[in-house]
């Protein structure tokens, strides 16, 4: 069979770019040792956030619990893609525990909270206020972000604000990039195990009224064997990824108006462990933004297309037979409009939004030579008013309710409220919200195999609905930063994957699983020391399917986090340890996933003239743990260790 050709071309030119960066990096290297020291610079906590960034310059306060990562926090934590840096957020997850450097596409949606049962993104993530999910199914391709160009990276947990739909039901992950202030240019190569090359280049300057800036990366990996040693046989090859991404953006400046044209285009590549799983994939975003004062207007457009082939192998891994030929192309069309009113003791904020998205499953079933093409089109809209007013000196409340309906016939209310009193560096806060998901086109008409689990679609389900309360404490001053919050939720009609029959192949159905409770505690802490930041951070969940009495598939019941930082402006060092417990694969709860720890480290030195060297490593004691069973059991990423060079000039 031969592979996907859909992202051939510019595969090729990624595998040129990697050739000419190593015959670039000895000579790099020599240039570097003669260069001069920069001066140090302090280590600080984050900021603590009180309102959620809509565009680069306008923001809606929340009474949510936000977190908030700046470029150089996210500089500190190993990981080649932005998901596997944000892993120190607990509750934060992409389906079976897997990373996006060797996830299907379709497994990489992102959950918080304990609500990611299914591959479906529960979670919006905008990419300076674009949505960046997959318009088919919802999950995200981790692979079109770069780390080094996000300036920074908010979470919001919960459906705790009106401005977004029912793609932000468990919450809002918003990747912001820099605005070009001024000239600035930067590169990057690094080389680790498992064959990994990653090249990075960027240039962005400010040209009178008119902000240029560019990105372009390109990466290959040879990738590792998932399956155990002991269950590997001659079928099973190790799970490889080739991606290319370009990024431009184009910002317009004229004395109160700011308008603002991007793209962002990935191509990508993959072996998903046996000889002949594969698929390829792109996806292209094109979006304009115009702002003036408290108005915004923005439009974007996506397209792009999915290929997967499926197999099935024999229980000793030695034969293995094509299943299913599937394709999948989709696009998105949508846009905003919104106007916030600021008043020094009260805001306004009220608008609307659209999006069409469209898709087809395309089938070919490999035994019969039948084919099927399921798939249609979800049009969804929604308006929405959200105020807040200052009641007294210290507290403030907030409401909000949103409308949105859509082609299906999903209509649905979601009021929203909060309050939050601040004493000093104190903030007490507390919300309810009420929200909604649709079902996404590929649960609705898109079936697929993992392994020897196949997994049917189901085209009658009916969405989601949730309610949910929560109630914290943050508490920030010169070096120190605690946050709290314990949570209540409840899902109606969660959609899921339900076990219908078993044995050496286990077939699954999505359907309405009923209702499903989640509650629990989150607790983040930051503490300076001089030159070094500790930070901690654990959830407790107890997420459980009410009518199976069951626990909620692919949740752990205890997720935590621990780094510490030591910085000097010259050298940066890190190293932290995350932890998770036990948790199911399956809505039966038969497959126990066992909780494992895994350690990282990462050191930077800065040689002079904006020349860093790089050091990184995730896994660090190579320690084994399951991601998942297809039945038999597969395993999460080993340690990868990566060395590299970083320049930097200008900002």
């Amino acid at each position: 069979m031969a592979r996907a050709t859909i992202v051939q071309g510019p595969l090729l030119l990624h595998r040129a770019l990697m050739n000419l960066s190593l015959r670039v990096l000895p000579l790099f290297l020599l240039l570097t040792v003669i260069m001069p020291a920069q001066d140090p610079v302090p280590v600080e906590v984050e900021p603590l956030r009180t309102s959620i960034t809509v565009t680069s310059t306008l923001e809606s306060p929340a009474s949510a619990y936000i977190t908030a990562y700046s470029e150089d926090s996210l500089a500190s934590r190993p990981g080649v893609n932005v998901d596997d840096r944000l892993r120190d957020i607990p509750g934060f997850t992409l389906f079976r525990r897997s990373s996006s450097l060797v996830a299907h596409p379709t497994s990489q949606g992102v959950a918080l909270r304990g609500i990611g049962s299914s591959a479906a993104s529960r979670t919006l993530v905008l990419y300076d206020g674009l949505p960046a999910n997959d318009p088919f199914g919802g999950w995200v391709y981790w692979s079109r972000f770069n780390p080094d160009s996000l300036q920074a990276v908010e979470i919001t947990r919960g459906a705790s604000t009106s401005l977004y739909g029912d793609r932000a039901m468990g919450g809002v992950i918003s990747l912001l990039t820099p605005v070009p202030t001024g000239q600035h240019a930067s590169a990057s190569f690094e080389a680790g195990n498992a064959g990994l090359f990653d090249t990075r280049a960027g240039y962005s300057n400010l040209l009178g009224k008119h902000g240029l800036s560019a990105m372009v990366r390109g990466f290959r990996s040879d990738g590792y064997f998932v399956v155990p040693e002991e269950f590997r046989g001659p079928v099973d090859t190790k799970a490889d990824v080739d991606f290319l991404v370009t990024d431009f953006r184009w910002d317009y400046f004229r004395d109160k108006d700011r308008l603002t044209f991007r793209t962002n285009i990935v191509a990508e590549q993959r072996q998903n462990g046996t000889q002949l799983r594969e698929n390829s994939s792109s996806l292209g975003t094109a979006g304009l933004q115009y702002q003036r004062g408290g108005l915004a207007a923005s439009a974007y457009h996506s397209r792009g297309a999915l290929r997967s082939t499926f197999t099935a192998v024999n229980a000793a891994h030695t034969t293995e037979n094509l299943t299913l030929l599937q394709t999948v192309p989709f696009e998105d069309t949508g846009g905003a409009l919104s106007w916030n009113y600021l008043k020094p003791n009260w805001n306004l904020f009220f608008g609307a939004d659209t999006h069409r998205a469209e898709g087809f499953s395309e089938e070919v079933v490999v035994a019969t030579g039948a084919q099927r093409a399921l798939g249609g089109r979800l049009w969804q809209q929604g308006a929405f008013a959200q105020t807040d007013f200052a009641l007294g000196g210290r507290t403030r409340i907030y409401a909000g309710l949103r409308h949105d309906f859509s082609d299906r016939g999903n209509d649905f209310w979601s009021p929203r409220g909060g309050i939050a009193v601040t004493e000093g560096p104190r903030r007490w806060r507390a919300s309810a919200y009420r929200s909604f998901r649709a079902p996404t086109l590929n649960e609705l008409y898109r079936q697929f195999r993992v392994g020897n689990v196949v997994t049917l679609d189901n085209p009658n389900l009916t969405p989601e609905t949730l309610k949910g309360t929560e109630a914290g404490f943050d508490w920030r001053q010169s070096g120190f930063l605690f946050r709290t919050t314990g949570f209540w939720q409840r899902i109606d009609d969660l959609v899921g994957n339900a076990t219908i029959s078993t044995g050496a192949t286990i077939t699954r159905r999505r359907r309405n699983f009923g209702s499903a409770t989640t509650r629990g505690l989150e607790v983040e802490m930051q503490r300076t020391f001089g030159r070094v930041r500790a930070e901690a951070a654990y959830l407790y969940v107890d997420s459980t399917l009410d009518l199976e009495h069951v626990w909620m598939p692919q949740v752990p019941r205890h997720q935590g986090s621990f780094q510490l930082l030591y910085s000097t402006g010259r050298t940066l060092l890190s190293g932290g340890v995350r932890s998770y417990a036990l948790q199911f694969e399956d809505d039966l709860n038969q497959f126990i996933l066992p909780g494992f720890a895994s350690f990282q480290f990462l050191a930077q030195h800065r040689l002079g003239y904006g020349v860093s060297a790089v050091f990184a490593a995730e896994n660090l004691f190579n320690r084994t743990y399951l991601a998942g069973f297809d039945p038999q059991p597969t395993t999460g990423t080993p340690r990868l260790v990566r060395l590299g060079l970083k320049w930097e000039t200008g900002r």
